[in-house]
């Protein structure tokens, strides 16, 4: 990684602060396997397969945090580049445009600027993730049964900040040299959602082209 890249990295110029795992918890010592897989430069598709004998939820959990944490930081690299000037709707191509709607403030999907979605977005998931009764932290507390619905929603919001990255974006991401590392994060996000079947096919089509080119 380049030295400026890693600059821009180190800063954790994310909008908030990153969920971290509890030292001494089995969720921190799943998140230390997959850390450690991943920077191995082990292939990719085997890095995300469930280790034997852990659960499901488990490994879902840790993955859903550390995916928002690093996408987070991947759109705050260019975040400053994405106004409401340059991207008045969220996009992904002439395409695709996604509408915001979180049943709250937003009960209708709406359109919105690029940037004011994505605060929205992260917002959303930042608590989520952060909330007990749906990514329990305590050893022997269950997940709740929709957990598995709730990070399919996730998942699949957060792979149209890719698509809105790629698409519309990945100039900025040249520019900073930081491609190497963006496509990588793609990839062991695409890998992990198809190898659980966390987002549907037809969502993934903005990046179909791309992904088989990158994915094999």
């Amino acid at each position: 990684m380049s030295t400026a890249l890693k600059q821009v990295f180190n800063k954790d110029k994310t909008f908030r602060p990153k969920r971290k795992f509890e030292p001494g918890t089995q969720r921190f010592e799943l998140h230390k396997r997959a850390q450690a897989s991943l920077n191995s430069g082990v292939d990719l598709k085997a890095a995300v397969q469930l280790p034997s004998g852990e659960d499901q939820n488990d490994w879902v959990a840790v993955h859903v945090v550390d995916f928002f944490n690093r996408i987070n930081l991947i759109y705050g690299t260019i975040c400053e580049f994405c106004t409401e000037k340059t991207c008045p709707v969220m996009a992904g191509g002439p395409k695709y445009e996604y509408r915001w709607q979180d049943d709250m403030k937003y009960k209708k999907p709406t359109a919105l600027p690029a940037p004011q979605y994505m605060n929205l977005l992260m917002d959303w998931i930042e608590v989520q993730i952060n909330n007990e009764d749906i990514f329990p932290t305590n050893v022997g507390v269950p997940f709740p049964k929709n957990f598995l619905q709730v990070c399919k929603k996730i998942l699949c919001r957060l792979f149209r900040v890719f698509v809105h990255v790629y698409i519309h974006h990945f100039d900025r991401i040249i520019v900073m040299g930081a491609e190497a590392h963006v496509n990588t994060c793609y990839k062991h996000f695409y890998y992990f959602v198809t190898e659980f079947n966390l987002i549907d096919r037809k969502e993934l089509e903005p990046l179909k082209e791309m992904t088989t080119r990158m994915c094999h």
